[in-house]
């Protein structure tokens, strides 16, 4: 198991250092700020576990993600009560605070285990695979959007939709016609709707249309930054953790 802890205070990271040790977990890296763990994601692979302090000495851990695609389970670590709700809109298992229990360690590390799949649920059966070799699945995405303005319902074919994006806790689509549309339901319900031969998640923001990329521009730490045709309201970057996909997905 991959581990590592993101905390500010040497003395408290070692202290849990120690105690994880006690548990049977080694800690492979130590972080202690916002721009450190940031230069660490963009170029490690990234972990199965976080031990994550909040308040950290250049800024908010939350900053972190703000910028990185992290799908690490998260054990947030912190003095301070007061960030629990925004701590478990991420992959958080626990939230203890300072100083850390050891039982209550304990019992956060075993909740992350238990969410862990099974060897056997991992197992697949060869008659179920050859079910579906012999008589495929054909997966129907969406083919269009009704959105309701007003009094009026409006129907939007979905290659009309140049992009999806989320901002201020909502949900958008961008049109061709230069029209920006709030719809219901997350980034996440959309994505697996969406056909992935014409729509890709670039980060936790953008879902964009293939038709929709004008042009494709190198950006720092190895990213991507994408123009659209009509859209440009805010810059569309593809995640460094996201860019072999992506290459990928438009070579196809």
């Amino acid at each position: 198991m991959n581990v590592i802890i993101i905390e500010d205070e040497k003395p408290a990271a070692r202290r849990l250092g120690r105690m994880l040790d006690e548990l049977g977990i080694k800690v492979n890296t130590m972080l202690h700020s916002v721009e450190e763990s940031l230069n660490w994601f963009q170029n490690n692979e990234h972990p199965d576990l976080i031990f994550l302090d909040i308040q950290l000495s250049d800024g908010l851990s939350f900053e972190i993600f703000e910028e990185i695609d992290v799908n690490s389970a998260i054990i947030f670590t912190t003095a301070y009560d007061e960030y629990a709700l925004k701590a478990f809109k991420l992959n958080s298992i626990d939230y203890l605070l300072k100083p850390i229990d050891e039982d209550e360690l304990k019992v956060a590390v075993e909740k992350y285990k238990n969410q862990q799949p099974k060897e056997s649920d991992l197992q697949v059966n060869i008659d179920d695979i050859r079910r579906l070799l012999i008589n495929p699945i054909d997966r129907k995405y969406k083919k269009r959007i009704t959105i309701k303005i007003g009094q009026h319902i409006k129907i939007i074919h979905i290659d009309e939709i140049e992009c999806f994006y989320s901002e201020n806790k909502a949900t958008y689509i961008h049109t061709k016609g230069n029209r920006n549309y709030l719809i219901d339901h997350s980034l996440e319900h959309w994505q697996d709707q969406l056909d992935p031969e014409h729509f890709f998640r670039v980060n936790r923001t953008y879902i964009v249309h293939i038709n929709a990329i004008k042009d494709i521009i190198s950006y720092t730490n190895s990213r991507l930054k994408l123009i659209l045709h009509t859209y440009d309201e805010a810059e569309i970057i593809v995640s460094r953790e996201r860019v072999k996909e992506f290459k990928k997905w438009i070579d196809r």
